[in-house]
């Protein structure tokens, strides 16, 4: 018996692609959820998970943050993006993140039935016309293979990044110290090729803002690393 779990915060699309999960695999057991959190401890309650399906944008993720966030917790369950967002670039770079499958809310409901069969048999799902449109160039592909090298904590520090947070506020967050933190950015620098942490600030921006035109930062080599500008 499958296994779904939807996470999407509107309660009309959720419903509708409830029913079109139920339609499409009989006796399959699916849970919808509307936000991060709660699709995180519906992971919690069904580790065995098939498959998931994630909406880009919905409370306590945007952009690719949440796709980036369930690869690196949980890289055993397929995970595919059902977006109103069908701009190619954001397609190829779902992909390049982990997604196993890309299914637009334009899509009719025996499509998106379709779409679902297909991921739970082990197949990559892209719309028609979509696939191979866009391909990112070589740095982009590389800052992709590295973003996921980061660990989960380390994602987590990232993405506070994006708000400007300082270190301290960074640590009460996460419950880890300053020193903590400090060493994180270190690494994340390190990992993602970058010098300097306002770098990282705008990569992690462009992470959330998921049609971004680049998502390389412009790099500054002619400073050594700067993980504390606080």
């Amino acid at each position: 018996m499958h296994r779904l779990l939807i996470a999407d915060d509107h309660p009309l699309f959720r419903a509708a692609l409830t029913a079109a999960a139920a339609d499409a695999v009989p006796g399959a057991t699916v849970e919808a959820t509307a936000s991060m959190i709660e699709l995180l401890a519906a992971l919690e309650r069904q580790p065995d998970c098939d498959l998931v399906l994630l909406d880009l944008r919905m409370p306590g993720s945007s952009g690719f943050s949440s796709l980036i966030q369930l690869r690196g917790l949980r890289p055993d369950v397929p995970v595919a993006i059902v977006s109103g967002e069908e701009n190619p670039l954001v397609v190829r770079r779902a992909i390049d993140f982990g997604a196993c499958g890309y299914i637009p809310k334009s899509a009719s409901l025996a499509v998106i039935g379709e779409a679902i069969r297909a991921l739970l048999d082990g197949n990559e799902w892209l719309p028609e016309g979509l696939v191979d449109v866009v391909d990112q160039g070589e740095a982009e592909q590389a800052l992709t293979r590295q973003i996921a090298t980061l660990t989960p904590q380390q994602f987590k520090v990232l993405m506070a990044l994006a708000d400007g947070r300082l270190n301290k506020e960074i640590g009460y967050e996460l419950n880890v110290t300053e020193a903590t933190v400090k060493a994180h950015v270190t690494a994340i620098l390190r990992k993602l090729g970058l010098y300097r942490r306002t770098q990282a600030a705008l990569l992690a921006r462009r992470l959330l803002d998921a049609s971004a035109d680049t998502l390389t930062p412009p790099l500054d080599n002619s400073q050594s690393d700067v993980a504390d500008e606080d």
